[in-house]
């Protein structure tokens, strides 16, 4: 991954090449966004405006931990909630056999894979990689007695602190009894400055944005640093990871250039592609 006062070199036939793209996701995560646009020969700035860190209280989570074998559906909405969960159980010594008797529900084919790599295969993934997504497959299951879920079935969600609360409501309004647990949590850190001055300078093609936390504090990192978020913003192709992430940006006044097709990070970095080799035509 390129800093920001790197220059370097790049395959000139490749869509990306010449042009430097912004990542705001945490440093961990960064990487599984820079290696497609960096393939595709972007000039990757990494510019993490936030961080996962633990949840205040560990209570909900380690109370679930202990029963987990009441659970019937066990969902999980990000990478993140998925490593954390199965950290903790790690940590306190929970019973990771009691998770046979639950069935998993996750969004995207990230939270998929990462899920598969703790052994475990999910028994229900939305096509609309998002909380709707769930709820209409959750819906449709419902009407199948046994195997869906409804009045009487236990759902635990460990998820972030700070979440859509419309899954959750979906599912109490099917009956279920829902617990969540948080795993985690978002704070703010320290923008980069050297990505500050390129912002400055004017040369940055592109922004690329993941979640509606990465958003809202890449717009705060803005404002610390004397730069005016709408007239930056309007400098740069905005490109988006999916609809919930689009509207983020809608609610604090900014439209999104680019949305990619299906909420993956290659499909981001190709719909950036696509759209800026639009523009240079």
């Amino acid at each position: 991954m390129a800093s920001a006062s790197a220059d370097p070199k790049r395959d000139s036939g490749a869509p990306l090449s010449g042009r430097s793209v912004i990542v705001t996701r945490t440093r961990e995560q960064a990487a599984e966004l820079a290696e497609p646009l960096e393939a595709l020969g972007a000039e990757v700035l990494a510019f993490p405006v936030i961080e996962v860190v633990d949840p205040e209280d560990w209570a909900p989570v380690d109370a679930a931990i202990e029963h987990l074998a009441d659970y019937d559906w066990i969902v999980l909405t990000s990478a993140n909630a998925v490593e954390r969960f199965f950290e903790r159980i790690r940590e306190i010594g929970g019973d990771r056999h009691a998770l046979a008797a639950a069935r998993f529900a996750v969004v995207g084919s990230a939270t998929a894979a990462r899920l598969r790599s703790h052994g475990f295969e999910p028994a229900l993934i939305p096509a609309d990689f998002r909380a709707e997504g769930l709820i209409e497959e959750f819906e449709r299951l419902a009407l199948d007695e046994g195997i869906g879920a409804g009045e009487g079935w236990r759902v635990l969600v460990p998820r972030a602190l700070e979440a859509r609360e419309i899954l959750l409501d979906a599912l109490r309004d099917l009956g279920c009894a829902v617990d969540v647990a948080p795993v985690y949590r978002t704070i703010a850190v320290a923008p980069d400055p050297a990505v500050l001055e390129r912002l400055r300078a004017g040369t940055v093609d592109a922004v690329t944005f993941t979640s509606g936390s990465t958003v809202r504090n890449f717009v705060t990192a803005l404002q610390g640093a004397g730069l005016d978020p709408a007239e930056t913003m309007d400098r740069l192709v905005v490109a988006s990871i999916g609809p919930v992430t689009t509207a983020s940006l809608r609610k604090r006044g900014y439209d999104a250039d680019v949305e990619a097709s299906e909420s993956t990070m290659s499909a981001l970095a190709n719909a950036l592609a696509r759209a800026l080799a639009t523009s240079a035509d």
